[in-house]
C-alpha cells in the first residue's frame, strides 16, 4: 500500500470535456487513476468495478447523509433548514447503519418478490389507466403522463394514502428532488415547506391507522411505535422517503430505458419480436444508464481504498456507472446489449445498503415497457435530443420525453 496520497490525481469536473461526455471521462479515470481526487467536492472518486464493489460491502464506510449538502450554506441558512436536515438524517440509508437495519427489517416484507409479484396486477391496470387517458391525443410526454404517476400510484397504494391525494403527492415529491441534485438556496426553502405540509398530511392518515389499522405501510408503522421499535417521527420521515424514493428513481429508469431503446432501433425491434426479452433489456437499461449513476460514502475510520490510505471523515463517490462499464466485467461496456449475460451491474447497490425496492422496480418497469410496446406499435420519438437535466456531480434526468404513437 502507498504510505501516501500524494499518488492520487486531482480532477476537475467542470469542464466541457466531463460535461459533454461524462462516460468518456470516467473512462479516461478509470485508466488513469482508480482512486481520484475531486478538489471543487473535497471528495474522492472509485471509478474501477472491483474498488467499488469492496466499498459497497465495507462496514467501515457510511452511507453519505444527503442532508450534508446543506452545510456548504452559511449559519443562517442552516438553521432556517434545520427541520429538512433533521428529517433527511432520519431516513433510512441515511442514518447510522444499526438504525437503518432497524427500518429495513421492518419493512423487508413489503419489497419481497412474492409481494412484488402480487402487485403485478395493479401495475397493469395503472399502465393501462394511464396509456387510455392519452391515446385519444397520439401523444404523451412520457414523463409527465407516465413514467412519473405509474411508480407513485404504486407506492402510494403500498403506503395506504387515497387515490385522490395523489398529484399532490407528485408535487411535493418533485419539490424534493433539488435535496438530491445540490439546488439552491429557494428549491431547498420550497423542499422543506412541500416536506413539511407531506409531514403534516401523513400523520393525520398515521392517527387514523392507530384507530383503524389496514393492510398497508403506515399501519404496520403504527403497530411498530405501539411496542416501541419506532417514533412518530420516524415513521413520518421514512414514509416520505419511501414515496419519493419509491418512484422518482423508477420514474427515471423508465424514461431512460425508452430513451435507449430509441437511441439502438436495433435493439428495440428485437424486443418487439421477442417481449420475453423484456427482463434482460430492464437490467441493461440499469448497467447503462440506471437512477443512481453515483453514490456517496464517508469513512468511519482510516481505510484502504484502490491501495491507498484514506483518512477518516473523507467522502468517497462511487460511481456506479463506471462500475457498470468497466471493461474488466463488461465485455464491449459502451454496447447496448438486452441480450447481455452475466449482467452483474451495480445499479441497485450491494451489501448492507442494497436497494430495499430493487424488485419492485424491476417489475414496474417490465410491465409497463411491455404493455406500452404492445400498445403502441407507432411509438416514436418526438424531440431532437432528449431533455436531458444534469444533476451533480455526474448524473442526468429527463425532465420531459415525448413522444407519439
Amino acid at each position: 500500500m502507498s504510505d501516501d496520497i500524494a499518488t492520487v490525481r486531482d480532477y476537475n469536473l467542470f469542464t466541457p470535456e466531463v460535461m459533454a461526455d461524462h462516460n468518456a471521462f470516467l473512462h479516461r479515470v478509470r485508466a488513469e487513476s482508480p482512486l481520484a481526487r475531486l478538489p471543487q467536492l473535497d471528495a474522492y472518486l472509485l471509478t474501477r468495478y472491483a474498488d467499488i464493489n469492496a466499498a459497497l460491502r465495507d462496514k467501515r464506510m457510511d452511507s453519505a447523509n444527503m442532508a450534508q449538502v446543506l452545510q456548504r450554506l452559511t449559519p443562517e441558512e442552516q438553521e432556517e433548514l434545520a427541520p429538512i436536515r433533521r428529517s433527511i438524517e432520519m431516513w433510512m440509508g441515511h442514518t447510522v447503519p444499526a438504525d437503518h437495519v432497524r427500518f429495513q427489517q421492518l419493512l423487508k416484507r413489503y419489497f419481497t418478490p412474492a409481494m412484488v409479484d402480487r402487485l403485478r396486477p395493479r401495475v397493469r391496470a395503472f399502465t393501462h389507466e394511464l396509456l387510455d387517458a392519452v391515446a385519444p391525443k397520439g401523444q404523451m410526454d412520457v414523463v409527465r403522463d407516465l413514467a412519473y404517476p405509474l411508480p407513485a400510484n404504486v407506492i402510494a397504494e403500498l403506503l395506504g394514502m387515497p387515490t385522490t391525494d395523489r398529484e399532490q403527492l407528485q408535487a411535493w415529491s418533485r419539490d424534493i428532488v433539488p435535496i438530491f441534485s445540490q439546488g439552491d438556496l429557494q428549491q431547498m426553502r420550497q423542499a422543506q415547506r412541500s416536506m413539511l405540509e407531506m409531514h403534516d398530511y401523513l400523520r393525520v392518515i398515521a392517527a387514523d391507522r392507530r384507530r383503524a389499522p389496514r393492510e398497508d405501510v403506515l399501519s404496520m408503522f403504527m403497530a411498530a411505535e405501539a411496542e416501541g421499535l419506532v417514533t412518530e417521527d420516524e415513521a413520518v420521515a421514512n414514509c416520505v422517503l419511501l414515496l419519493f424514493a419509491g418512484h422518482e428513481t423508477t420514474a427515471n429508469l423508465i424514461a431512460n430505458g425508452l430513451v435507449l431503446l430509441f437511441d439502438h432501433p436495433d435493439q428495440l425491434a428485437q424486443l418487439r419480436a421477442n417481449p420475453d426479452l423484456m427482463p434482460s433489456a430492464v437490467e441493461e437499461m440499469l448497467r447503462c444508464d440506471g437512477p443512481a449513476g453515483v453514490i456517496g460514502r464517508v469513512t468511519r475510520e482510516p481505510v484502504e481504498v484502490a491501495g491507498h490510505p484514506v483518512p477518516a471523515g473523507r467522502h468517497i463517490y462511487l460511481a456506479l456507472m463506471a462500475a457498470n462499464r468497466d471493461p474488466e466485467i463488461f465485455p464491449d461496456p459502451d454496447t447496448f446489449d438486452i441480450t447481455r449475460k452475466r449482467n452483474r451491474h451495480l445499479s441497485f447497490g450491494m451489501g448492507t445498503y442494497y436497494c430495499l425496492g430493487a424488485a419492485l422496480a424491476r417489475m414496474e418497469t417490465d410491465e409497463c415497457l411491455r404493455i406500452v410496446l404492445d400498445r403502441c406499435p407507432q411509438l416514436r420519438p418526438a424531440y431532437g435530443t432528449p431533455d436531458w437535466q444534469p444533476t451533480a456531480p455526474f448524473g442526468h434526468r429527463l425532465e420531459t420525453l415525448q413522444v407519439t404513437f
